[in-house]
């Protein structure tokens, strides 16, 4: 079946699946294959939980009209995806980088909203499947589009770029992460700056945080039409300050050349969180959000998935902040809790996955940081933090163990910074704390 055909049964059955979980009535499923199921092998039951059609890659499973037949079931969705894209004659803007792409994209979604019908990426659909899937639930009564862009290797923001075609763009930051699979910072650079590139061939509209030195740079090495600035200087287009973090943040911020500074009370914590604000705020601004709107945005906003969330215990004040990590986004995480004002702090990390050959000199940076800052107890978790245990502070090889360790010796009355790769499973240490 050709594209074009495809999309026409697409257009009737709008809604798109690749999990049986998830079928709706009426629509379709694509099959896709994984490194341990074949998604063809699920057809039959896509088909008996209310999907219309399934869109299947192997001539074997097809039983009738129902199982539409194509090459390769992810590039066809790609593909589709690609299609539909082109039919949209809106704003989308596309979101990288090594850390706070995913808040950031929540924040856009957060003020943009305040004036348009505007559809985010869910969750972290932000790879070579997730992509397609978000501008396919894109309707035509959606007037601006967030997309989120993830990746672990090179060319990869090039390849979700020439999917979805955003007519914006920014990147968060860039930092070292999936070192693995970038080979080094360098590679990082490489592979988030295919967005510049994208925008620049395009002549897109960047979003760019002026004060960052390695963005700046990645920016100044391409020629692209539009550039909106936002950072701490004065000479950014908006301009911003971290009032305070108790451990809420407290912003201020203005634009440039223009009297009027305004105050806006988040519900976030995490000074490194002020640059993932002030990009929201330029973008909504360029959109002609208004300032009134922009900080009702923001104030709303709450965030989920332990990114950067505030919990109050019965003892305890927690910054829970693992849902990742890696290299830079420990830095910044410590110098949070370095800033916050709180009479007790208590540190407890646990390892950074992906970092590759530079594995053991990354932690070993972040116990030398985490014990520069004076906590009242510091506890590191996970096999690669464990090779430092010859520095001075507590040490366990697995979340059980260390939770065994907070029973032992309770932690009460203190700000507790909670931060770890995911498959280290903090989220275990919130009964004890």
């Amino acid at each position: 079946m050709t594209i074009e055909a495809l999309y026409d049964l697409y257009l009737q059955h709008p809604y798109v699946s690749t999990d049986t979980r998830n079928i709706l009535p009426g629509s379709l499923f694509f099959a896709l294959k994984g490194a341990n199921f074949n998604g063809n092998s699920f057809a039959d039951q896509a088909l008996q939980t209310g999907a219309s059609y399934v869109i299947i890659d192997e001539a074997s499973y097809a039983k009738d009209g129902r199982y539409i037949l194509v090459d390769n079931v992810l590039e066809s969705l790609q593909k589709l995806a690609n299609h539909h894209r082109k039919t949209l004659s809106i704003p989308v803007i596309g979101v990288t980088g090594t850390n706070g792409k995913t808040t950031t994209k929540e924040l856009l979604h957060a003020t943009l909203s305040q004036k348009f019908k505007t559809y985010a990426t869910k969750g972290n659909l932000n790879n070579h499947i997730g992509v397609p899937l978000t501008l396919l639930s894109v309707d035509s009564t959606i007037q601006i589009a967030v997309i989120e862009m993830g990746a672990n290797h090179l060319k990869e923001i090039a390849f979700l770029c020439d999917i979805a075609e955003p007519t914006h763009g920014l990147i968060s930051n860039v930092g070292k992460a999936h070192l693995e699979g970038f080979g080094s910072f360098e590679g990082v650079k490489k592979t988030k700056g295919e967005l510049y590139d994208y925008l620049q061939n395009h002549n897109g509209t960047l979003f760019l945080q002026a004060d960052n030195p390695h963005l700046n740079e990645m920016a100044a090495t391409r020629k692209i039409s539009e550039v909106v600035t936002y950072g701490f200087a004065e000479t950014n287009d908006v301009i911003g300050k971290l009032l305070k973090a108790d451990p809420l943040l407290q912003i201020e911020w203005k634009e440039k050349d223009k009297p009027d500074s305004y105050t806006v009370h988040t519900q976030l914590t995490g000074s490194y969180n002020t640059e993932n604000f002030l990009a929201a705020i330029a973008v909504g601004l360029y959109f002609g959000v208004s300032a009134e709107q922009i900080n009702t945005g923001i104030e709303r906003y709450t965030p989920k998935n332990n990114r950067s969330q505030v919990t109050k215990t019965e003892h305890n004040t927690i910054i829970a902040d693992y849902y990742n990590a890696n290299a830079s986004s420990m830095a910044a995480a410590l110098d949070n809790i370095e800033v916050i004002d709180a009479s007790r702090k208590v540190i407890i990390l646990g390892d950074m996955f992906e970092m590759g050959d530079e594995s053991d000199a990354e932690h070993e940076k972040v116990v030398q940081r985490a014990k520069s800052i004076g906590a009242d107890r510091l506890i590191f978790v996970g096999k690669a933090f464990k090779k430092q245990a010859y520095l001075e502070a507590e040490f366990y090889e697995t979340s059980e163990e260390a939770k065994q360790a907070l029973i032992d010796r309770p932690v009460i009355n203190s700000t507790i910074l909670l931060k770890a790769s995911r498959g280290m499973a903090f989220e275990h240490l919130m009964d004890v704390l």
